[in-house]
């Protein structure tokens, strides 16, 4: 039986903006080892009262996306459009995730990195973090579905049925459950080894290769 990662993010955090190329690696790496779930936390609800706050005495949106572009400068697989959050703020990540979900219950039988949502993760991100489109708006969420060749009815009919909504709550109450603090944070062994944040992506190899030993070992793990 192939060992489960689940990764947990919230779509309009940078630090999964970042960490994403290292859930890639890990998915090429492993691909044919491990099974990859990708689902979501819930860090920015209400994304506006969230950044303001968190901004309000630290000079407010242009210091906090000054403080991205340094991030793009120290992470060169990234880039930061100087609109976000200064003038593309998004009200809240919880529609994004909707029509992510629904898109992932759409999907068919592939490899991660071959999924349908997997990719729409990624161009979601990019949307928002490259080309500061807001992502919470439903009419670009449609706009990106279709530049994805993607069929909107089919997305639509998944949250009208409210199949898509179920399966986002079921990702919260996991994310309580296992106890994931914030976006991203990587999950195994049952919520025995958990990695939260800027993690680099030797230590997660690190925790993948334990999962393997642990197989083969009834003995407790030394991570």
């Amino acid at each position: 039986m192939r060992p489960t990662v689940t990764y947990f993010s919230d779509a309009l955090c940078i630090w999964a903006y970042v960490s994403q190329v290292r859930l890639d690696q890990l998915a090429t790496e492993y691909c044919d080892r491990i099974t990859i779930e990708e689902k979501f936390c819930s860090v920015f609800p209400d994304a506006r009262t969230k950044t303001s706050t968190a901004w309000k005495d630290r000079g407010g949106y242009e210091a906090m996306n000054n403080n991205f572009q340094k991030m793009a400068k120290k992470f060169p697989h990234i880039s930061v459009h100087e609109d976000v959050w200064t003038k593309t703020q998004p009200r809240t990540s919880s529609s994004i995730h909707l029509f992510l979900k629904a898109i992932q219950l759409l999907d068919g039988d592939a490899a991660f990195s071959d999924l349908t949502s997997t990719k729409a993760i990624r161009q979601f991100r990019t949307a928002f973090f490259t080309e500061a489109r807001d992502i919470s708006d439903w009419k670009v969420q449609g706009e990106i579905a279709e530049e994805l060749g993607l069929d909107v009815d089919s997305i639509k009919a998944k949250i009208h049925s409210s199949e898509a909504a179920a399966a986002l709550d079921a990702d919260l109450k996991l994310a309580d459950k296992l106890g994931v603090k914030g976006s991203p944070t990587f999950v195994m062994n049952e919520g025995r080894q958990v990695l939260f944040g800027n993690v680099g992506y030797k230590l997660i190899e690190a925790n993948v290769e334990e999962l393997f030993r642990e197989q083969g070992d009834d003995s407790a793990s030394w991570c």
